[in-house]
């Protein structure tokens, strides 16, 4: 795993052309979004004294005189770097700093910070709801959702409340005022029969273990990710989950689980044991689920929702979240009379409570069952036995042979391969034979698959034509032969 450099360090990597740059971050623009510097050098340490050299000519790092009339912009920038951060994960400094950057700098950060009031802040989360959103308005409009609303105020209402802490000001005017109401997000379950497609669709496609594994442990996603097989006993059938994966700006990081309780021992039933087993020899790495592109490194947590969600669209099943799966988990271990307790346990939960509130899913048969046992003890009615003939009729749940996994289209040959790449980018590439006995591919790219076609096409009539000339002149170097 990378090492991550401190905040404010700026970056250095080696590029492809075998020099070192170093890259810092100088300032902001008018919409929040950073501007660099960089530097350039034969060997890294060379680098690092190019670099800085560049900090300290645009500044450095500054000291900030803490004082009630200082900008609320700089005692954001103050309270983050010295009280906030160093008790923050990366993950959740990075959410801080896009928020404090994009959102609230570039609203109040010329305010005073003894001149700030509860109007000014009731104004600006109005401008949040109304006009905030810098990206992707078609989409989503633009305005800022409830939640993102939510966390800028409690972003500024815990600056300032270290504010009234360290006496430069008297009250909190973050206090008392009017936010968004606080929606919890829909969960969603898989039924059964749902269930059973998407199996069999992920072992047609290859990921099988990976969610059957999830699906019988409810596992988080970063917490499945970083299983090693280590860390499973397959005498014992015991799961040792004590990590877990997560991305920071493209780069895997690999920590410990949040809170202790989230350290834990799951037993596996024997029938995954038994497949996890036979996946075992398989496998030629550390990884339970290693990356099919780089060498000893897991599968990344946003592949592996991509791969869900193709999953879940070639099975015909409702497009759910990847956290919806451990609700599928949770759900169908109390329907299957699983104490909640237990199930707490399993989950990493610090208490029952929380089970209870988030993932106690009240399904169709849990109703029923609820009715019959509320009428047996009020009505003193007899249990009623099942009839056939009585019983009203219900569209037969589907068999595990009733569905047949979705397969793709295998390409013509000399057409090349397309592969989605993210969620707003295709790649195309064509590897033909070349006149010398090698394959040299060429890659195009697009922000839609039928774009993507069409300059693969073009690409491939562009190589052929190349390789065709390539003969010519293979030929007209060859010598004669009597």
């Amino acid at each position: 795993m990378a090492r991550k450099r401190k905040n404010g360090d700026g970056t250095v990597r080696l590029r492809k052309d075998g020099r070192w740059e170093g890259r810092v971050v100088i300032g902001y623009d008018d919409h929040g979004y950073p501007k660099t510097k960089n530097v350039l050098a034969k060997t890294k340490n060379e680098c690092l004294e190019k670099l800085q050299t560049l900090k300290e000519s645009c500044g450095g790092t500054k000291s900030v005189k803490v004082r009630p009339e200082m900008l609320f912009g700089d005692w954001l920038e103050y309270w983050f770097e010295n009280h906030s951060m160093p008790k923050l994960r990366p993950t959740t400094q990075e959410n801080y700093e896009s928020r404090i950057r994009l959102h609230i700098v570039p609203e109040l950060g010329k305010t005073p910070l003894n001149k700030l009031t509860q109007n000014d802040l009731q104004q600006f989360y109005a401008r949040l709801k109304k006009t905030g959103r810098m990206r992707f308005t078609d989409q989503y409009g633009k305005g800022l959702s409830d939640r993102m609303v939510r966390m800028c105020h409690a972003t500024c209402r815990t600056a300032l409340e270290k504010a009234v802490r360290d006496g430069l000001i008297r009250t909190n005017p973050a206090i008392g005022c009017k936010l968004p109401p606080k929606k919890a997000r829909e969960m969603q379950v898989l039924d059964r029969a749902e269930l059973q497609r998407f199996l069999i669709q992920a072992k047609a496609e290859g990921y099988y273990e990976l969610f059957l594994l999830d699906l019988a442990t409810g596992l988080r996603r970063g917490e499945l990710m970083a299983l090693q097989w280590d860390d499973l006993d397959f005498k014992t059938g015991m799961l040792n989950v004590n990590k877990q994966i997560y991305d920071v700006k493209g780069e895997l990081q690999l920590s410990t689980p949040k809170t202790k309780t989230s350290i834990r021992k799951l037993a596996l039933p024997p029938a995954v044991v038994a497949v996890l087993k036979e996946y075992r020899e398989t496998v030629d790495s550390r990884w339970m689920f290693p990356s099919p592109v780089k060498k000893d490194c897991p599968m990344t947590p946003c592949a592996v929702r991509r791969r869900l969600q193709r999953i879940l669209e070639h099975a015909g099943c409702k497009h759910v979240r990847f956290h919806d799966l451990r609700h599928t988990f949770a759900t169908l271990s109390l329907q299957n009379g699983m104490d909640v307790k237990t199930l707490s346990a399993m989950l990493g939960h610090v208490s029952a409570a929380t089970t209870l509130d988030i993932y106690t899913h009240i399904t169709d048969d849990m109703r029923r069952t609820a009715a019959v046992n509320i009428d047996r003890g009020i009505g003193k009615t007899e249990p009623v036995q099942n009839d056939s003939a009585n019983a009203p009729t219900h569209p037969e749940a589907l068999r595990m042979t009733d569905f047949n996994p979705y397969l793709g289209c295998k390409r013509k040959p000399g057409t090349g391969c397309i592969s989605e790449i993210n969620d707003h980018l295709f790649e195309g590439r064509y590897s033909p034979m070349w006149p010398d006995g090698k394959k040299h591919a060429r890659n195009v790219y697009a922000k839609t698959r039928a774009e993507c076609e069409e300059r693969l096409k073009a690409l491939i009539i562009q190589m052929k034509t190349e390789i065709a000339e390539a003969k010519k002149q293979r030929r007209g170097k060859e010598p004669f032969k009597a």
